[in-house]
């Protein structure tokens, strides 16, 4: 059995535009779609089963509206939909762990482009163990679509671009791959970020203070970029790469990237035993300041 792209609604505008565009991805993947609502089971008590009850019936009219906009929006695709118990974060994370893709809703900065992550989507960007996207409210299909002249975007035109943020001190495999594959099924363009900071001058020994200024150092990054893409450029012929090598701090030149894309890629390495759950500053500042679709990969 495919394993589905699962959603994660509330009722929320957040919730029902990740749902529209899990919808979307489902088909484009050819996999079924599952709505997901979480709730909490009420303490015992008098009071219990009415809140329970309560709760229940809130869930069936958000996975209600839920199937109804994805209907809407979506008709081709396979969709079901289920109530489990909380908490939302743990309840999530499991389901996830049957999903090729788990999609949540992100909360937009009202005259500002970004996310405000609520505590349950950055707890499950922090822990999940397979790709979650992060959807912000308003989020519609022409969206993700270049401008057809003075109209605006359209779902008649082709796709934005997808963009990867790599990092290539650290290029994994899966998070190259899942970017490949994006943009593959949309037929849209790669577009590849490196940026790159020259080393401090406190950090060098004397012979090496020139190195600071070299200005073959970007050319370098750029032919290693290459390097690192080759193989995924013979695996994806029919995929446009755009490669793009920047000197700066990588939140900023991800966060430029992204405004002027259908997608953003990054990845999150998977925390140890030892380790505490973390994003790394990188995919934290994509998490709160982009404005298109964000996927996070975790890798190894």
């Amino acid at each position: 059995m495919l394993s589905p792209v699962i959603a994660g609604v509330d009722g929320s505008a957040e919730s029902l535009a990740a749902a529209e565009w899990a919808a979307r991805e489902a088909l484009r993947r050819g996999r079924p779609l599952r709505l997901v609502h979480v709730w909490d089971r009420h303490p015992r008590g008098h009071d219990g089963e009415p809140a329970n009850a309560a709760q229940r019936h809130l869930a069936r009219r958000a996975l209600r509206q839920a199937q109804e906009r994805v209907r809407s929006a979506v008709p081709g695709v396979l969709c079901t939909d289920e109530q489990v118990e909380g908490p939302a974060t743990a309840a999530l994370l499991k389901a996830a762990e049957q999903a090729g893709l788990l999609v949540l809703g992100s909360r937009g900065l009202s005259g500002f482009t970004g996310l405000l992550v609520g505590s349950v989507a950055q707890g499950v960007v922090a822990k999940a163990t397979r790709p979650v996207v992060l959807v912000r409210a308003g989020e519609g299909a022409e969206d993700g679509h270049l401008l057809a002249g003075e109209r605006g975007p359209s779902t008649r035109t082709g796709h934005l671009d997808v963009v990867l943020g790599i990092d290539l001190a650290d290029a994994c495999d899966e998070v190259i791959e899942f970017a490949f594959e994006e943009a593959r099924l949309r037929r849209a363009r790669l577009r590849v970020v490196h940026a790159w900071q020259p080393p401090s001058a406190v950090g060098l020994g004397p012979g090496d203070i020139a190195l600071v200024e070299d200005p073959r150092r970007a050319e370098e990054w750029q032919g290693f970029l290459h390097a690192v893409l080759a193989v995924w450029r013979d695996k994806y012929p029919d995929t446009e790469v755009l490669e793009t090598v920047v000197e700066g701090r990588a939140s900023t030149a991800l966060v430029r990237a992204a405004s002027a894309a259908g997608l953003l890629v990054v990845g999150r390495r998977l925390a140890g035993r030892t380790t505490l759950p973390r994003i790394g500053p990188v995919t934290h500042a994509a998490v709160h300041h982009v404005g298109c679709p964000l996927a996070v990969v975790p890798h190894k």
